[in-house]
């Protein structure tokens, strides 16, 4: 395969790996790296959940991803993967990578004539790595900010980004930014290679808009996924797992309560999500009432409010809630439906 040199701009590649005998974010394992491009993600980004995480920069050989992953999938250490995909390649000393395995193994490979400064670190559960970097301050800080911060693996992964560039990131400015996270989930088997994927591909600046996109993806996308994996963990019986994505959903739903300015559809969503999930019903019923009043013609939004009032045990003020969003949409039939459930009660 033709290789082709990625330098001057930032990527993010995380992978989150969980099944019922490994913590969630405790026993998470991530992948990044600072390379460069236009449309990176598309070329070095690499992962797929139970198996790990590849990157693959400075003179690209993009074989090294899926070749990678099916290596690291029939079981191989990142070790062996990685002596593999450099074993006879003519190319080596101008390629970058970093791999990591399902167990959490890091390594990474930089080549003698990468352009400078190129090198990596490697730490608990993380490999990162660079190459025409103002400095090897800019590893390291990535690995600080890595290991210091708390969260959402997508959230430890964009800030050791941010604290990257802080640090000089590439020295020749920045184009492009992708953030990749994978889970496994046997009933959603498309978080397996896209639980979080998002990708600026040319922009002024492109850390930040990778931020705002995923705000974006959390309000609505990573939201309804944390359900999704409470009601999976409830059905294998590991209420441990379940008790914990409902946690993260609470600490989202607490967070937008105290944030300005508020988002109408976020707190509906949160609102709606909880009602439905039976948790946190009275914040749940503080975030719909205040949806509510920034959006009162929205019958949607009364609809998920009428749903909390249900849900809490207020059958009036659900009523005359339905009622209210029947009078702004008289062709719903669903509006109808909860009206009908409503008055016939739990």
């Amino acid at each position: 395969m033709k290789s082709i040199h990625y330098g001057s701009l930032m990527l993010l590649v995380g992978t989150l790996l969980l099944s019922s005998a490994v913590a969630a974010m405790d026993g998470s394992t991530g992948t990044f790296s600072i390379v460069a491009f236009f449309g990176v993600g598309a070329a070095v980004a690499w992962a797929e959940a139970g198996a790990g995480a590849i990157a693959t920069q400075a003179s690209t050989n993009m074989s090294f991803g899926p070749r990678g992953l099916e290596l690291l999938g029939a079981g191989l250490r990142s070790e062996q993967v990685l002596g593999i995909l450099l074993e006879g390649d003519e190319g080596r000393e101008n390629r970058q990578v970093g791999i990591i395995d399902a167990d959490g193994e890091a390594v990474n490979f930089t080549g003698s004539s990468c352009l400078d400064w190129a090198g990596g670190a490697t730490g608990a559960d993380y490999a990162c790595q660079g190459n025409i970097l103002a400095s090897e301050a800019v590893v390291t800080a990535m690995a600080e900010a890595f290991e210091m911060t708390e969260g959402e693996l997508a959230d430890r992964l964009l800030a050791a980004l941010v604290a990257a560039q802080a640090a000089g990131g590439d020295k020749r400015g920045m184009q492009s930014a992708a953030i990749l996270v994978v889970r496994p989930s046997d009933h959603y088997p498309e978080y397996e290679h896209r639980y979080i994927d998002l990708r600026v591909e040319d922009h002024e600046d492109p850390i930040n808009e990778l931020i705002r996109l995923y705000e974006i993806n959390r309000k609505s996308d990573l939201l309804q996924a944390h359900i999704r994996y409470a009601d999976m963990y409830d059905a294998e019986g590991d209420k441990a797992m379940a008790d914990r994505e409902r946690r993260m959903v609470g600490e989202m739903l607490a967070k937008a309560l105290e944030g300005e300015p508020e988002d109408a559809d976020y707190l509906n969503n949160l609102a709606w999500f909880c009602a439905t999930g039976d948790i946190f019903l009275d914040e749940a019923l503080e975030a719909a009432k205040r949806a509510a009043a920034l959006e009162p013609e929205t019958a949607y939004i009364l609809d998920t409010l009428a749903e909390v009032h249900f849900r809490s045990g207020n059958r009036e003020a659900a009523i005359r809630t339905i009622e209210r969003a029947i009078e702004i949409d008289a062709e719903s039939t669903y509006y109808k439906e909860q009206l009908d459930r409503f008055k016939a009660g739990p």
